[in-house]
């Protein structure tokens, strides 16, 4: 299976901007489909960036947030070559992760 994450990590400088999209459902629970019936809940609860094993990025997530997220930041250092490791774990037991070279 192909990974769900797809990451641009670029240092430019001191610091390193990385640009993420996750291929993710994002159900909230409250929307319904064709027959009327809602959809379950499907959504990441826990958004990770490890930048060669310390954690630079974490982000706590809910039902707020759109399907298929894009997510943008930047961190002191980092530098080409560097490892990237991004993961996800949803409220079904989900999870996946990569990890990525910087570029």
């Amino acid at each position: 299976m192909a990974s769900s994450i797809r990451v641009r990590a670029i240092a430019k400088g001191e610091t390193t901007e990385v640009q993420t999209l996750i291929q993710h459902p994002m159900d909230s629970g409250f929307i319904k489909n064709d027959k009327g019936e809602f959809i379950p809940a499907h959504f990441i609860t826990e958004l990770t960036f490890e930048h060669n094993g310390r954690p630079v990025f974490i982000a706590d997530w809910g039902t707020a947030v759109s399907k298929d997220p894009y997510v943008k930041f930047a961190f002191k250092g980092g530098a080409k070559g560097d490892d990237l490791k991004v993961s996800w774990i949803d409220n079904k037991g989900g999870t996946d992760s990569a990890t990525f070279k910087i570029q």
